[in-house]
Formats: C-alpha cells, sequence, structure tokens
C-alpha cells in the first residue's frame, strides 16, 4: 500500500503503537457483532496490558524485547478482531463462537507475549529474550493472574491453553481442547499473531535487527553451532519460513482460518494477504541480491527506556 505509515496497520487507519487506539477499534467491532456486550472488562485488559509493557504494573519490569513489544502486541489483538469479526459474520449460527469466547480470544491475544515481561528481582536473566523458550507458558501464568480482575476467572484453564497457539513450546495436534469452537478459537489466534507480524510494513527490518538480538539473548543465535549465525543469515534464510509458515503453519495446522480476513474486508481485499505477499516479494530481491542494506525502513520504538534501538542484554 502506497504511502503507509510504519505505525499504522494494514489498511493505514489505525495506529498500532497506540493502545488507545487499538483498544476503541476493537470495541467498535465487538460492539457491532454483540452490542449487548459489556466492554468495560475487555478495556480493563489493554489498559493492564498497557502498564504491563510501560513499566507501571506493580511487580514487573517495562517490556524490553523490542520485537516483541507493545506495537507487535496491539497489531495482533487487532488482527485477532478482525478475524473473529469475519467468522462470526460468515458462519451459520450453530458455527457462531458467542460473546463470550470471543472477548476471552480478544483478552488473550493482548497478552499473549506478555512472558516476555520480567519481573521485579529477577536476577537470573538481563533481558525479558531469554524467557523465548518458555514465554508461552510464563503468559498462560500471567492470564491466570489478571483475569479474576476482568470477571473471567472461569477461564483460566482455557486461556492457559489457547495461548500455547501462539507459540512452540507445544504442538498444535497435543493442545487439549474438547470443543471445536475452542479449536477454532485457537487456531484464530495462532493466525493473526503470524499474519499481524509478517504483514508489518517493517516485519523485515524487525527480524534483522530486533527478531535476531533476541534469538542471541535466549541463546538460538549467534554462532555457528545454532540455525543462525548472523542477522544477514536469518533474512537470507526467512524465504523458507514464509513458505512454511503460509502452507503449513497457517494453511495446515491453522486450517486456513485465517481466511476469515476475506470475508471481514469484503467487498475490498485482504490488506493483511496482500501485505505478507509484499513483504515476501521484497524479501526475495534482498536475497537474491545478498544485500541487507535495501531494508531501510525505520520501525517505530515502543519500549519505555534505551530509544537507540539496541537490546541490552548486560
Amino acid at each position: 500500500m502506497k504511502g503507509r505509515r510504519n505505525e499504522y496497520d494494514v489498511t493505514n487507519r489505525v495506529n498500532v503503537t497506540d493502545p488507545s487506539a487499538v483498544c476503541n477499534e476493537v470495541c467498535l467491532l465487538l460492539d457491532e457483532l454483540y452490542p449487548d456486550r459489556d466492554l468495560q472488562p475487555l478495556r480493563k485488559a489493554f489498559q493492564i496490558a498497557n502498564d504491563l509493557f510501560c513499566g507501571n504494573y506493580p511487580g514487573y519490569h517495562p517490556c524490553d524485547t523490542p520485537y516483541h513489544d507493545l506495537q507487535h502486541t496491539m497489531d495482533v489483538t487487532l488482527a485477532m478482531a478482525r478475524l473473529l469479526f469475519g467468522h462470526e459474520r460468515s458462519v451459520g449460527r450453530s458455527d457462531l463462537l458467542g460473546s463470550e469466547l470471543i472477548e476471552l480470544g480478544l483478552v488473550v491475544a493482548i497478552f499473549h507475549d506478555s512472558g516476555y515481561v520480567r519481573r521485579l528481582g529477577d536476577r537470573r536473566n538481563k533481558n525479558g529474550a531469554a524467557y523465548t523458550k518458555r514465554h508461552v507458558s510464563r503468559g498462560g501464568k500471567f492470564l491466570a493472574k489478571i483475569l479474576p480482575e476482568l470477571g473471567m476467572v472461569e477461564l483460566a484453564p482455557l486461556a492457559r491453553k489457547l495461548i500455547h497457539f501462539t507459540g512452540y513450546e507445544m504442538s498444535v495436534p497435543n493442545i487439549s481442547l474438547r470443543q471445536p469452537s475452542h479449536q477454532v478459537l485457537g487456531k484464530l489466534l495462532g493466525s493473526a499473531d503470524l499474519i499481524a507480524q509478517m504483514s508489518d510494513r517493517c516485519y523485515l527490518e524487525k527480524c534483522r535487527d530486533r527478531l535476531y538480538p533476541e534469538f542471541v539473548a535466549a541463546g538460538l543465535a549467534g554462532d555457528s553451532d545454532h540455525l543462525f549465525s548472523s542477522s544477514e543469515e536469518l533474512i537470507y534464510q526467512s524465504p523458507a519460513f514464509f513458505k512454511h509458515v503460509i502452507h503449513d503453519r497457517l494453511g495446515d495446522v491453522m486450517s486456513g482460518v485465517h481466511s476469515y480476513a476475506d470475508h471481514f474486508f469484503l467487498p475490498q481485499k485482504n490488506y493483511y494477504q496482500e501485505a505478507l505477499e509484499q513483504n515476501y516479494d521484497y524479501l526475495k530481491r534482498v536475497v537474491e541480491k545478498r544485500d541487507v542494506s535495501m531494508l531501510r525502513r525505520e520501525a517505530p520504538w515502543t519500549l519505555a527506556a534505551n530509544p537507540d534501538g539496541v537490546l541490552i542484554t548486560a
């Protein structure tokens, strides 16, 4: 999309670095679907997330992972709301998720990466990226902590399962959910996580400059013993990742539910699909020329400290 701003969503209309803007947009969609639903718990969830990522939530440091930051969280939440809207508007009455499950799915989206945020007094790790391998489980524990504040305490066990659709700690077929509607909700969540980040206007730059340092801090990259020995190598191997996500993860594992974005955007084009394809096409050009200097966009910085964009690990 020509003229799309780096801090805006795929429609170039919602500032995804601003939780209040995303909250208002998501609440409008939920209110259109289920006008009798009380939106205060959802608005409170956005406020808690903002406090958590900005360092104003008791007992926690501010978010210090520049890739898995507040913008990513808001982008995923907005994508989740749109997938949910597309689902509810295109399926038969018997397949509707209903307002309670939709609200839960949105709350899990809001906190799906809360497991990267470190507790105060954490003497083991100096950056939240060190929790990469188990951030999903940590996020599940945080959800169980805050859901009572939102009047959703009885849904905590389900929430702790749904969040695993956004990670790799547990394979999707091994996530124990008996109800088909819960499976659909989880797959919508996992799909929202993928399409939001891969359609980010600065996705490629973020992979090079932010995701790679997070992998190094997590002990997953940085030398010849790991898959990626440099940020350039991460970029050069990314086309294979794109293919894996599109065909295997989104298509097979998540059962293609990302296509509900088509129903949301009708009669217009699917902006997520368009942006993802644009990123992929440009990535292939970068790889063909073996020139990562072609990645020149400046991603917004949302962390509370260290505005120079350098991942602090010491």
